[in-house]
């Protein structure tokens, strides 16, 4: 997934919160820059930043590593 991908989601998902920029920025304690940057794709952020503002909107992250499954799978 890249980082425009995460913006269109973060955008979905706080229009559909019904939620401005600036409002979902004051809920998650960050200034409005921040959230305009993420939906926008850019790279520079904090990852506090995304996981306040995917808390906020209901979320989830899903990090995956195919070598750590991988290794998980001969280590048992």
């Amino acid at each position: 997934m890249d980082l425009m991908n995460i913006g269109k989601i973060i955008q979905f998902h706080r229009k559909q919160a019904g939620l401005s920029q600036k409002e979902l920025a004051d809920l998650a304690g960050i200034g409005k820059t921040a959230v305009f940057d993420l939906e926008k794709g850019k790279s520079n952020f904090r990852i506090e930043t995304l996981l306040k503002i995917c808390s906020i909107l209901n979320i989830e992250l899903d990090f995956q590593s195919p070598i750590i499954k991988h290794w998980s799978k001969n280590e048992s």
